[in-house]
């Protein structure tokens, strides 16, 4: 049998202060309760811990020698007990996330500010990743959790849905199509058609027949050709920020009404902190809350305002 804690902060308690009297008002326990307890230690040790006289309390040598063992593992267990009760307060934890590149320098800097508004303490760090990378550095373990497109179910990755968007037009100003009342994705085949390579481009030519003019990795580089007048691409409408900044124009696009979705991507069978299950819980009600989240019934009416 192995000496308890309670026995040991006795001993501690009673080493500090060289009194059952002070030792038991510093537990906050009465002295015949620490009496005990030192009475529980001897048994279990078999010695004697405590020299009793009628004047003093001292430690036997055993007693001087266990006590700075005693002292460093309760401080140690102490130490860790705090820094769990920082992590449930969310006065520190760390979360790593994982996200497409577009994400990354539109939304997710956003969500983060927010999120650090209320939770100061709690570090964020953003993994910007090609889209086809983001469950793999969840199933890794490099980050807690990725944000992205929907991608093929696997079991050891947990997918939660997060929004859906429809895909929106992007344009130069003067171009074309601006003049026109409603586009529609047939109207696209009059135009160099920027697209992304990967699935993006795959549902294209199997939904809409479109072929791409050019195919690249990344949609700022679309943007960036969009803007020198190379062509016209589409986009989801968080990425709006990015588009302005090329001076670009958003439009609905029709017949058929394409979407895509995203989904909260996390390691499945793996715990995740207190820190990670708060800032996943944000991002869903920040989600929820800003006018680029189009789904339900709302589409149409906040997708016009928006654009």
């Amino acid at each position: 049998m192995s000496p308890s804690l309670r026995q040991m902060r006795a001993l501690v308690a009673l080493a500090k202060t060289g009194s059952f009297t002070l030792a038991a008002d510093y537990l906050h326990v009465t002295q015949s309760a620490l009496s005990g307890l030192i009475k529980e230690l001897e048994s279990v040790l078999g010695l004697r811990v405590v020299e009793r006289s009628t004047r003093k309390v001292q430690l036997s040598d055993l007693g001087r020698e266990l006590y700075p063992l005693f002292e460093k593992m309760i401080e140690d267990l102490d130490g860790a007990m705090a820094g769990i009760a920082q992590r449930k307060a969310l006065k520190t934890g760390l979360v790593r996330i994982a996200a497409p590149q577009m994400m990354s320098c539109t939304l997710l800097p956003e969500v983060i500010a927010a999120y650090r508004e209320l939770h100061p303490e709690v570090q964020l760090r953003l993994v910007d990743c090609p889209v086809e990378n983001v469950s793999g550095r969840v199933f890794s373990g490099e980050v807690d959790l990725g944000i992205g497109p929907e991608r093929d179910a696997t079991a050891e990755i947990a997918a939660q849905p997060l929004f859906e968007m429809p895909f929106v037009l992007v344009f130069p100003e003067q171009h074309p199509l601006h003049h026109k009342e409603r586009v529609t994705w047939a109207d696209l085949k009059d135009h160099p058609f920027i697209s992304l390579q990967g699935q993006f481009t795959e549902r294209l030519l199997r939904d809409v027949s479109l072929k791409p003019h050019n195919e690249v990795t990344f949609m700022t580089t679309a943007l960036a050709m969009v803007s020198a007048g190379l062509g016209v691409t589409v986009c989801l409408p968080y990425a709006e920020p990015m588009v302005k900044l090329y001076r670009l124009q958003m439009r609905a696009l029709h017949e058929p009404e394409l979407t895509r979705r995203f989904f909260v991507y996390t390691r499945t069978g793996r715990s995740l902190s207190p820190a990670a299950e708060s800032f996943i819980a944000f991002l869903f009600q920040f989600v929820e809350t800003h006018e680029w989240n189009l789904s339900g019934a709302r589409t149409e009416q906040k997708l016009a305002s928006l654009l």
